[in-house]
């Protein structure tokens, strides 16, 4: 049977899902690889995805494809333009009152909480960020793109500083159903500002984000299945686009003691890479052992797992070296703040590569991403059935 590149929605190919993990400024690659994909693709119209799934900065990228889903080539262009200029004040306060501002909360909270009972919110003011999203993202096109069929879902996870739980609030079709698991929510709400806010709010760097009655955070804590939400919003077919390598290189002698920076780039690794990491060995698992069975052998075991057509894209190099080579392009007040907990030396570049929201590196991240697909064009091609062509 021939296979033509469809819109991603209800065709005989079935839904495509996109899942972007988080990352900070990592998440510049991600639009690396959605320009490779536009190139791939050539003038097609429509929108090759018709599930988003967004977690952190991954979960902006994701709104922003949500909301100009009608035409996916101008979302990438608009989405690319955007990382290619972006700074870090666009993100957060980098102005001397605010670092120093911030210095003070943090040390009189330290060293003399007792007496002034003052509780700081975070090491960074990203209140920039809420200003850009605000102007650039319209959310009620969103509804409009599943109304007009160029969308059938969007989901963006946050994580609950309370509860603990990991919900993921979506917009979509009528069909779709909430969803509840161990720890795992899935939410219909009307998506906003404020859940992006909260998606991509890293713990202690940015301010957690109250929505209806609890603060959350940056989704990609405690997010033990980042795939499951696109299998629930009814995807056949993922592409998941990571922030950092899945296979890091073995274990190296040290003697030096880490560096609080060292510790903190280790902590939003293991945040922002392990889960996924993990669910990708469960689907296969999974995939391996629901595709020895037929249909016909599923349904009268009464068992409703079906495999799931995965392709993952991850860079194929260091996001923390390709950041030591830019870290002087911060402004100079905070790379004084960044050198005094270890972070411009090279062991503490893996928390310089979440917060370098600075031209030079969203650059090279995104020519990386657009790479690394280029080099893996046919099986790209087959997962979107372009021409015809099926992944074996």
């Amino acid at each position: 049977m021939m296979l033509t590149g469809g819109s991603g929605m209800d065709d005989n190919n079935g839904r495509i899902a996109l899942v972007l993990t988080g990352g900070g400024a990592r998440a510049a690659y991600q639009v690396g690889v959605l320009q490779a994909i536009r190139h791939i693709r050539g003038p097609r119209p429509g929108n090759p995805f018709a599930i988003l799934c967004g977690t952190s900065a991954g979960g902006i990228n994701a709104a922003a494809l949500a909301v100009y889903s009608a035409d996916f080539n101008a979302a990438v262009r608009k989405v690319a333009w955007i990382w290619r200029n972006f700074r870090a004040h666009h993100v957060y306060r980098t102005d001397a009152l605010a670092l120093l501002g911030s210095g003070l909360r943090w040390g009189s909270a330290i060293f003399a909480g007792w007496a002034v009972r003052q509780t700081p919110r975070s090491l960074l003011d990203n209140s920039p960020l809420q200003t850009l999203l605000e102007r650039t993202l319209d959310f009620t096109a969103i509804d409009r793109a599943v109304e007009n069929g160029h969308l059938h879902a969007l989901s963006v996870t946050v994580s609950g500083y309370t509860s603990g739980e990991s919900i993921a609030f979506f917009a979509g079709h009528p069909s779709i159903e909430p969803w509840r698991r161990a720890q795992r929510i899935g939410a219909r709400a009307r998506l906003g500002v404020e859940h992006l806010l909260a998606s991509s709010a890293i713990p202690f760097v940015f301010p957690a984000t109250r929505i209806n009655r609890e603060y959350f955070g940056d989704g990609s804590m405690r997010q033990l299945a980042p795939i499951s939400p696109a299998i629930h919003l009814g995807a056949d077919r993922i592409l998941v686009i990571g922030s950092g390598r899945l296979a890091e290189e073995g274990r190296q002698r040290t003697d030096a003691y880490p560096s609080p920076a060292q510790i903190a780039g280790h902590a939003m690794s293991s945040i922002f890479l392990d889960g996924l990491a993990v669910d990708l060995e469960r689907m296969d698992r999974i995939n391996s052992t629901v595709s020895a069975f037929t249909p016909e052998q599923r349904a009268a075991a009464g068992v409703a797992l079906r495999p799931i057509e995965t392709l993952v894209i991850s860079p194929s190099q260091r996001l923390d070296a390709i950041a030591g080579h830019h870290r002087e392009a911060l402004p100079p007040l905070l790379r004084t703040i960044l050198r005094g907990v270890g972070a411009m030396r090279r062991e503490g570049s893996t928390l310089l590569s979440y917060l370098l929201f600075e031209p030079g590196y969203t650059r090279a991240l995104m020519e990386l991403g657009f790479q690394d697909t280029m080099a893996r064009r046919a099986e790209v091609e087959g997962f979107l059935r372009i021409d015809g062509v099926r992944m074996s």
